[in-house]
């Protein structure tokens, strides 16, 4: 397969209601689509890079750049015989892993089309339904958290993840176990502490969180592997695990006791893929983590999530939690019991409403082959 003609979009929309973390109060979503072409068929990739560098440093500027500038000339001189070579061929460019995964996922897209089959099945994923939790971000009041589970529980998710910061952490963890006795809730600090903060983690310890996500430096394995001896809870990593060998790393050195893996984050699906079997090599459970995608990079994540390791419910909620503006024609909805139903038309399996995109799209590129 040989691309013939790649189209960019920056789309930009409003958030249903603001997403506080510890490093960022968002009330928007800026995100490159991609749209690649070749023969006769049409993959569609979204990168996830933020509108500001504080989880990652790439933007949606980056993602552009190094597109245009390195990536696209790169791939269109490559006759890709299986979607993974996108990863091999790219391999030279170091990090701008949000901006190759934009690509190498539309080219995934195209793979399944072009083999009549749906993404999961092309990725080896058997499951018709995946589980579904959902991320709440830091709320106004405690009261107002409680009132938000509350709410998202009846919408039938599995779990919650709550994000803290510090200050706010053991009051969250007491207040939402007193709350919900049974709650299987995890808490996700984006980097926000160091192991000075020791005695607050065994603090939350008792309060029987499922885990908590990537509490130290972006960066680090080794104050993880110090941390994880001292606490009960198990640490999850997300910021620190960019490949398979990183993951190996830090299931070798005792860092993590789960991995959370997003495939925009990571390169791609192939390296999301890598992840995923040396972590269910070392039997280590992962889950599939959201970045508030849009339609497209959603339904990436529930082909993807479908693959059996991913044992936990993962951030992939409702499309409609997010955004009023749909770019897709079947928004993912949560069952009852639930779970979420992975498409089963060849590639995403989702119909992209092109319309929509060019008409809210603040910029469009097109590139083609030299």
């Amino acid at each position: 397969m040989r691309l013939e003609r790649v189209e960019l979009f920056v789309v930009r929309l409003p958030l249903k209601r603001a997403y506080e973390t510890s490093g960022a109060r968002e009330t928007h979503m800026t995100r490159v689509l991609c749209r690649a072409e070749s023969e006769g068929a049409v993959g569609w990739g979204e990168s996830v890079a933020g509108e500001l560098p504080w989880y990652s440093g790439e933007t949606p500027r980056t993602v552009l750049y190094a597109l245009e500038e390195f990536i696209l000339p790169e791939i269109f001189k490559t006759d890709l015989a299986r979607p993974e070579d996108v990863q091999r061929v790219l391999a030279w460019i170091r990090e701008h892993r949000m901006a190759k995964a934009t690509i190498e996922m539309a080219v995934w897209d195209l793979f399944a089309k072009r083999a009549k089959k749906p993404l999961s099945a092309l990725l080896g994923g058997p499951r018709g339904r995946i589980l579904c939790g959902v991320a709440i971000g830091i709320q106004p009041s405690i009261d107002a958290l409680m009132e938000t589970i509350s709410r998202e529980l009846e919408g039938g998710y599995q779990r919650v993840k709550l994000k803290i910061k510090p200050g706010l952490e053991v009051q969250i963890a007491e207040a939402t176990r007193r709350t919900f006795p049974d709650l299987a809730f995890m808490l996700d600090a984006n980097s926000a502490y160091t192991l000075a903060d020791v005695a607050l983690f065994k603090r939350i310890d008792p309060m029987r969180p499922t885990m908590i996500e990537q509490p130290l430096a972006h960066d680090d394995l080794v104050d993880h592997a110090v941390l994880q001896k001292q606490i009960a809870t198990p640490v999850c990593l997300d910021e620190s695990i960019h490949s398979a060998e990183d993951a190996r790393k830090a299931i070798e050195i005792g860092a993590t006791k789960v991995i959370n893996i997003k495939a925009g984050r990571v390169g791609g699906l192939a390296s999301a893929k890598a992840i995923h079997d040396v972590c269910a090599a070392h039997d280590i459970p992962v889950w599939c983590g959201g970045m508030l995608e849009m339609g497209i990079g959603r339904a990436h994540n529930v082909h993807l999530a479908s693959l059996p390791n991913f044992r936990l419910p993962g951030d992939v909620s409702a499309s409609a939690r997010y955004f009023d503006t749909e770019i897709i024609g079947e928004p993912f909805a949560v069952e009852p019991d639930g779970t979420m139903k992975v498409p089963t038309k060849p590639g995403i399996g989702v119909t992209v409403l092109e319309d929509v995109i060019r008409k809210l799209a603040l910029q469009k590129k097109e590139l083609r082959p030299a």
